[in-house]
C-alpha cells in the first residue's frame, strides 16, 4: 500500500440533509433524478442527523439553536462483503474474485486493518476506525447496518446485490472500495456499475452511492474522501459570531441567512454594534488593556516583513478591537467570526477598521471574515476545515487571458498554515482610513479558488498559481491568479459575487462534500 502524508490538525463540527428532502428541493428546482446520482450525489448523512437530534432535543429551551451539533472526527465502519461459493459439477458455480473461502476473508480483514490503520496514522485524518466486520449474508450485512457509524467502507470481494444494498443505507455516506491489482481481485470491480447501479439497465438507480462513491485500488483516493468527510462533519452545525447579524451580497441578502441555517444548519450569534461600542468604551477606560494593545500593536510592527504606511494610531486601536472580537467569540464558545458593516458603520465606533483584526483571528487559526456575507461564509468554512488553512474572502474580477485578479482587505498572512507572509499596513481603500493589509503571496503558490452561488445550488471551482502582487487602486491585498484549466468556462460559469480562496488544491475534496448537500459541481480545472 502506498503511504500519503497529510496533517489534519483543525476542529469544528456537522451534518446534512436526507436524500428523500435533497432529492425533492432539486425536483422542485428542475433537476433530474439522473442529474442526482452523476452531480449532486447521495445528500445522505442522516445518521449525522439522528445524533443531532439528541442533541438539539436536549437544548429545546434554546428555540434557536440549530439541527446539527459539531462534532471534530467521523467513525468509520470497514466492512469486507464476500461469499463463499461450493462447488458443483458441470455448471459455473464461482463467480469472479480472489475470496472464495472463510480462510480468504479472515486474511483480507486482517489485511483491510493493517492498511486502514496505516492510513489513519500516516495522513492524521480525524477518523475513528471501528473494527473491520466481514458479511457472508443477508443477516450479517442487516446486523453490520444496524450499528452506529458516521461512514460505510465497503470492500465489495464478493456476495449478493441484496447484501450491499442492505450494507449501503441511504442515510449516511457510503464508500466502496474495489480491488482490481492490488487483489485479490473483487468480483463487484466488475458488476459494480451495470448491475448494482443501474440494474441492468441505462438508468441510474438510488444505490446509496454515487459514482465518486468507488475508490479503486488507490488509498489517496479513498484518503481525500474521507478528507472531505471530516471536512463537512466539523462545517455544519459550526457557531459563528456575526457582529450586526448574518447578511448576504446581492441577491443572497435575501436567501443567505436562512440557507446558511436551513443547509449548513450553521448556529450564528448575532451580537449588536452597541455591544462592541459598550466593549470599546470599557477597554479604552482600561489603562492595561489599551497599554497591552499599545505593546501588541509595537510587537506585530516589528515582525519581519512587516511595514507600516498608515497613521500608527489606527494599528493601536485595531489592536482594541480585535481584543473586542476575540472576547465575543470567547463569551459564546465560537471558533468563527464575521463582521456586518465593515465599511462604515464600525469605523466611528472603532477609530479604525476591522481588516487587520480579521487578518489575526484567521493566523491564530479560528476563521473571521468581513461583510457577514453568508453566501460565500460556508465555503471558506468547508475549505478550512478540509485543509486547517485560512481562508481568504476576495472580489473577483473579470477572468482574462487566463488570469483572474483577486483583492480583499482583510487577507491572512499564515496562508500556509506555518509561516507569515509579509504584509504591508496601509489605510482602507474605499474609506482610506483605518489599517488595512496588504499581504504579498508567495508568487508560483498552487491555490484554490471556490465560487458559491447566491441560491447555493450550483459551485464552481478552479485552480491557479500566484502570478503577481500588483498594487491597484483597489482593496489592499490583491493578487492576479493564472488559472489552470478552462479559463473561459470560468468566465461563463460565475455565479454569486465574492470567492473564496485557500492555498493548496482540495478541489476534489469540496466537490465531494457538497455533493452530500444536493450542490452541484463544476471544476473549470478538471
Amino acid at each position: 500500500m502506498k503511504r500519503h502524508s497529510h496533517v489534519d490538525s483543525h476542529a469544528c463540527s456537522c451534518c446534512s440533509e436526507g436524500l428523500r428532502k435533497a432529492y425533492e428541493a432539486m425536483r422542485r428546482a428542475g433537476v433530474s433524478r439522473r442529474s442526482l446520482l452523476l452531480g449532486a450525489g447521495t445528500a445522505a448523512v442522516g445518521s449525522w442527523f439522528a445524533a443531532a437530534r439528541v442533541a438539539a432535543a436536549q437544548e429545546a429551551s434554546r428555540p434557536a439553536a440549530p439541527a446539527i451539533r459539531p462534532a471534530s472526527r467521523i467513525s468509520v465502519q470497514p466492512v469486507l462483503a464476500y461469499g463463499v461459493p461450493q462447488r458443483r459439477e458441470q455448471t459455473s458455480w464461482r463467480p469472479w474474485g480472489g475470496i472464495q473461502t472463510a480462510a480468504d476473508a479472515q486474511a483480507e480483514m486482517k489485511r483491510i486493518g493493517e492498511e486502514l490503520t496505516v492510513l489513519v496514522g500516516d495522513s492524521g485524518l480525524a477518523v475513528d476506525l471501528l473494527p473491520v466486520r466481514g458479511v457472508a449474508g443477508l443477516q450479517e450485512a442487516r446486523a453490520v447496518a444496524a450499528g452506529p457509524c458516521d461512514v460505510m467502507l465497503v470492500y465489495a470481494a464478493g456476495g449478493g446485490g441484496d447484501v450491499l444494498d442492505t450494507l449501503l443505507s441511504r442515510s449516511r455516506p457510503n464508500i466502496v472500495f474495489l480491488r482490481h491489482r492490488s487483489g485479490p481481485i473483487s468480483l463487484w470491480y466488475e458488476i459494480l456499475h451495470p448491475h448494482f447501479m443501474r440494474h441492468a439497465t441505462d438508468d441510474y438507480q438510488d444505490k446509496g452511492i454515487a459514482l465518486d462513491d468507488v475508490v479503486v485500488d488507490e488509498y489517496a483516493d479513498l484518503q481525500w474522501r474521507l478528507r472531505a468527510l471530516v471536512g463537512l462533519r466539523r462545517t455544519l452545525g459550526q457557531r459563528i459570531v456575526a457582529l450586526g447579524g448574518p447578511m448576504g451580497w446581492g441577491l443572497g441578502h435575501k436567501l443567505a441567512p436562512d440557507i446558511a441555517r436551513d443547509r449548513w444548519h450553521l448556529d450564528v450569534i448575532t451580537v449588536s454594534y452597541e455591544d462592541l461600542a459598550g466593549r470599546l468604551e470599557r477597554l479604552r477606560g482600561d489603562s492595561a488593556a489599551v497599554a497591552a494593545a499599545t505593546r501588541q500593536a509595537e510587537e506585530y510592527l516589528a515582525q519581519p516583513g512587516v511595514s507600516l504606511h498608515a497613521d500608527r494610531s489606527f494599528v493601536d486601536h485595531a489592536m482594541l478591537l480585535y481584543r473586542a472580537f476575540k472576547e465575543m467569540m470567547a463569551e459564546h464558545q465560537a471558533t468563527a467570526f464575521t463582521i456586518g458593516h465593515c465599511m462604515g458603520t464600525v469605523m466611528p465606533i472603532s477609530r479604525t477598521t476591522a481588516c487587520l483584526p480579521l487578518t489575526l483571528l484567521n493566523d491564530e487559526g479560528l476563521t473571521a471574515f468581513c461583510e457577514s456575507d453568508f453566501v460565500v461564509i460556508p465555503a471558506g468554512l468547508l475549505m478550512h476545515h478540509i485543509t486547517g488553512l485560512p481562508p481568504f474572502l476576495n472580489d473577483p474580477t473579470w477572468p482574462h487571458h487566463g488570469v483572474v485578479t483577486l483583492a480583499h482587505c482583510t487577507s491572512p498572512r499564515r496562508l500556509n498554515g506555518r509561516t507569515l507572509e509579509p504584509v504591508k499596513i496601509y489605510t482602507h481603500f474605499e474609506s482610506d482610513y483605518g489599517a488595512a493589509p496588504k499581504v504579498e503571496m508567495t508568487l508560483g503558490q498552487e491555490v484554490t479558488m471556490v465560487v458559491p452561488d447566491f441560491e447555493c445550488r450550483r459551485w464552481v471551482g478552479a485552480r491557479g498559481r500566484v502570478q503577481a502582487n500588483p498594487f491597484h487602486d483597489i482593496c489592499r491585498a490583491q493578487i492576479d491568479v493564472a488559472i489552470q484549466g478552462r479559463w473561459e468556462q470560468l468566465v461563463r460559469d460565475m455565479r454569486g459575487f465574492h470567492w473564496m480562496l485557500t492555498y493548496g488544491d482540495c478541489l476534489k475534496e469540496v466537490g465531494y462534500a457538497i455533493r452530500h448537500l444536493g450542490i452541484e459541481w463544476s471544476n473549470v480545472s478538471a
